[in-house]
Parts: C-alpha cells; sequence; structure tokens
C-alpha cells in the first residue's frame, strides 16, 4: 500500500477516529486504527467494539491495500511531523511514514484481524440538522450518571413518536428532556444511547446548521453519518424509566426570572463553593421577589434578584451546580420555574414543551 495527504487533512481523520480507540484493552488490535486505500478512496477506522468511527481522509492512493497501526504512536507522529505532503507506505506489517525530512519505520499489526463496521440497514433513519444534534446533546448529556451503577442512567433515550424526536437523561437528582420538531414522521421507536458516544460525537460533528446527519437504527446498534463519517455504537439493553409519570403539570409557586440574571447570581455564590461541597442554595420566595443566599465554611452571600411571582411564599435549597447546568442548557432570555413545596422537584421549562428540566431540591434548616 502506499498512499500520500496533507498532513492537515490526516491529522483531522486521525482526531476523529481516535475517540474509538480502546484505552484499556487485552486485544492489542483495539488499539489500533485501520487505514484502507482503493480506488474509491481512502478511510480510517477505530472500533472498541461498544464504539466505531470511519471517516474517508483526502488523498492519493498510489497503491492499493490496507494496514493496522497503533493509535497513539501514529497520532504522536503525525501531529509533530512538519507541515507538508504526508507519504505512508505498508508491506504486511512494516510502514513507513515520510514527510520532508523526518522518515519513520514503525511496526503494524495484522489488519485481517480487525473488526469491520457491520453491515445496516439505511431504510430505517430519521435526519436532523448537524446544529440540532450537537444542541440537544449539549442541553441533556450533564444529566446522565457517572458511573454504571444503574447502567440505564449512563445513556439517553432517544424517543421518535411520528415527527418528534424526544431525548432523556436523568441520574437520579434531575431529569433533562428536550422535545426536537421533525421535517417528516417516522416510525416510532425508543432506543438508549450511551452517554459517552453522545458526548464523542458532540466534539466531532461540526455542526453546521445547513448540513444533515442520518441516524440509522438497527436491533443492537445506532448509526450517526455526517458528511464522510460514520460513528457506530452499540446500544444499552433495558427499558427505559417511566419519566412521563414523574412530570407535574401542577405547581403552587411560579417564579418568570431573566435567565442571565439568576445565573449570574449562582454563578457569584459559587465562589464560596468547594469541589466536595454539599450546601445547597436557598431560594426565599415572595411578593417582593427572589432573595437567593449561600452560607459555606468560606463564607456566605446574599442577593436579590428580581422576579415575577404567582401563588404561595416558598423557601426551597438546590444543588447549585445543577441549577447552573439546567440554565446553561436553556437559550430562553426569560425562564418559569414551577414549584410545590421545599420537598418536592421544581421543574424549568417553556410553554412549548421543548424542554423540561426537573431538579430534586436538597433539605435544609431555615
Amino acid at each position: 500500500m502506499k498512499i500520500t495527504f496533507a498532513k492537515n487533512a490526516l491529522v483531522e481523520a486521525t482526531n476523529t477516529v481516535m475517540k474509538a480507540v480502546s484505552n484499556k484493552t487485552t486485544m492489542p488490535i483495539l488499539s489500533c486504527i485501520l487505514i484502507e486505500a482503493a480506488d474509491s478512496g481512502i478511510k480510517m477506522t477505530a472500533n472498541d467494539m461498544e464504539l466505531a468511527i470511519e471517516t474517508k481522509v483526502d488523498g492519493m492512493t498510489i497503491e492499493n491495500g490496507k494496514m493496522a497501526v497503533d493509535a497513539k504512536l501514529f497520532s504522536d507522529i503525525i501531529r509533530k511531523l512538519p507541515d507538508g505532503d504526508v507519504e505512508i507506505k505498508g508491506e504486511g506489517e512494516k510502514i513507513n511514514i515520510r514527510c520532508e525530512k523526518a522518515n519513520f519505520d514503525i511496526a503494524g499489526r495484522n489488519s485481517e484481524d480487525f473488526v469491520s463496521l457491520p453491515v445496516f440497514d439505511t431504510k430505517d433513519y430519521i435526519c436532523i440538522s448537524e446544529f440540532t444534534l450537537k444542541e440537544v446533546i449539549r442541553q441533556t448529556i450533564f444529566s446522565i450518571a457517572p458511573n454504571d451503577n444503574n447502567k440505564l442512567m449512563t445513556g439517553e433515550l432517544f424517543e421518535i413518536s411520528g415527527d418528534t424526536l424526544k431525548v432523556v437523561s436523568l441520574d437520579g437528582h434531575r431529569i433533562s428532556i428536550r422535545n426536537i420538531k421533525l421535517r417528516d414522521k417516522y416510525e416510532d421507536r425508543k432506543v438508549i444511547v450511551p452517554g459517552k458516544t453522545l458526548t464523542e460525537i458532540s466534539r466531532i460533528i461540526p455542526g453546521d446548521a445547513e448540513k444533515d446527519v442520518y441516524i440509522f437504527f438497527s436491533n443492537n446498534y445506532i448509526i450517526f453519518e455526517y458528511g464522510e463519517t460514520i460513528v457506530l455504537s452499540r446500544l444499552i439493553d433495558g427499558d427505559y424509566f417511566k419519566v412521563d409519570r414523574m412530570i407535574s403539570n401542577d405547581y403552587e409557586t411560579k417564579l418568570t426570572l431573566a435567565r442571565k440574571d439568576v445565573l449570574d447570581t449562582i454563578d457569584r455564590a459559587m465562589l464560596l463553593v468547594r469541589e466536595t461541597d454539599k450546601k445547597p442554595i436557598i431560594f426565599k420566595i415572595n411578593d417582593e421577589g427572589m432573595e437567593v443566599s449561600m452560607s459555606t465554611v468560606i463564607g456566605s452571600m446574599k442577593e436579590e434578584v428580581a422576579a415575577e411571582k404567582s401563588g404561595k411564599d416558598l423557601m426551597i435549597g438546590f444543588n447549585p451546580r445543577f441549577l447552573m447546568d439546567a440554565f446553561r442548557a436553556i437559550d430562553d432570555e426569560k425562564v418559569d420555574i414551577y414549584m410545590m413545596n421545599p420537598k418536592s422537584p421544581c421543574f424549568i421549562r417553556d410553554e412549548a414543551g421543548s424542554y423540561i428540566y426537573l431538579i430534586l431540591p436538597i433539605n435544609f434548616i431555615a
């Protein structure tokens, strides 16, 4: 095999597929990138058996073939090459990388051991813009559980119903829901997508509002295809939580706030919070507005925030980080918060129902 690339194209493609390289594995081939050159073009693939990424690379094929190369070593070499054209030759398990005066000879692995991407049905899909997918991940991913004590909580529910895509995440303390209107109607389905997959997609997808992502479904996989790149992921098995039963339209106190004002206030309060602190931020709500307060071993603060209130007066405490995550995910200038009492969850949502954030309160001594 013999191929040449512009360095920038090679670096970009390598960075993309590196997201699917296994860092800890007893199978050395899973720590490799597969490079294939054919008359139809050059593509690079990485596959850790849970997540696989394949992308086409702009380059010129001089001699067809394929080779498997250690991903980390290959990435480090490519990044540090001089700016210029890169030539890669492979013969058996010997690989030569040349750029201007730099010349590397490294060992490859048997490319036949590499696990190729499974064939999938291209008829079962939905289509949304890159921008929409990137945004919906940003607006929900923070609510997944950080560990796999409950596997379902480490993923997000993708539920398609007619022309609506609902994306849900939860970690036992909060729930994030986004409802996206699709351009067409599709077959109803529910799948649970690993949070790791969505995090990596949000990092590599450009987010162009004018370009589309095709999302394909199979029995055990979900596939995201955009531009010259395919991201394939195993789904999480199981029945997702009955989230609709946790959502209520009842409330006794409603607040309407300027999102930036309350976000800035919480941000200032967080100056008194250490990484391990579990101190709540307190909202004291009455007809005059809302007083926000925080007290920790570092110090204390109070600040008045303008708010339109309807219903009962209320004092309630929350994890400040959870509130910040929700307010940062919302783009509206004005935000509505619905509450029942100091022990019931609050709901942050818009009238159209395009987003819902549920946050459980924290007990505190008034």
